[in-house]
């Protein structure tokens, strides 16, 4: 069958992989999130940052709803992947819109976790006082592993095609942990249910 062109792209044939792609596919990713991991360690916490001219506990909820906002986009994110790899609504190959939609609102999340983000790190650090608190630094360092896992993977025509599912089901998994350890937390009342 030949490859269709036009609107919709024919699929990618990934070339046999040269051990290094291999090599820095594995190890970027890694270092993205051990190098948030080590700056958190050694960061002195500013209790006193404010976000967007917030600080405090008005700070907290501000997080909190940006999180629960980037939380809405990584949903939307999941159900335009199923569309663009024709496993909802019986479509085989995702028109050109709803690839730039992915594309627009997956670098809108990217740009709305950096204040988050940068707020944590500044604001606490990277601490292991309490379950759920390593638990949302574990998932804070991953979140930006596995952004540029899937980047990487999107970019590269070198490694295996299960890895783009792989790195955006982490991604997605990333944010629901941060979400669920720290903005529903905070706006249920400091509590969720095991943390």
């Amino acid at each position: 069958m030949p490859p269709k062109t036009g609107r919709h792209r024919a699929p990618r044939r990934p070339t046999r992989a040269h051990p290094v792609f291999f090599a820095l596919g594995a190890l970027l990713p890694v270092a993205a999130g051990v190098a948030i991991w080590l700056v958190g360690q050694h960061h002195t916490p500013e209790y006193t940052t404010s976000l967007f001219g917030q600080e405090g506990e008005g700070a907290v909820t501000l997080k909190a709803r940006l999180g629960t906002a980037l939380f809405g986009l990584a949903v939307i994110q999941v159900l335009l992947a199923l569309l663009m790899y024709g496993r909802r609504g019986g479509l085989t190959a995702a028109p050109r819109r709803i690839r730039l939609t992915h594309r627009v609102i997956g670098w809108g999340a990217f740009a709305l976790s950096v204040p988050i983000a940068y707020h944590c790190v500044r604001t606490y650090g990277v601490e292991t006082s309490s379950t759920r608190v390593y638990l949302h630094s574990v998932a804070g360092c991953a979140l930006y592993g596995a952004f540029v896992a899937k980047v990487l993977v999107v970019h590269s025509r070198h490694l295996p095609g299960w890895l783009l599912p792989a790195a955006g089901s982490t991604l997605f998994a990333a944010i629901g942990v941060l979400w669920y350890s720290a903005p529903l937390w905070v706006l249920n009342e400091y509590a969720v249910p095991g943390l």
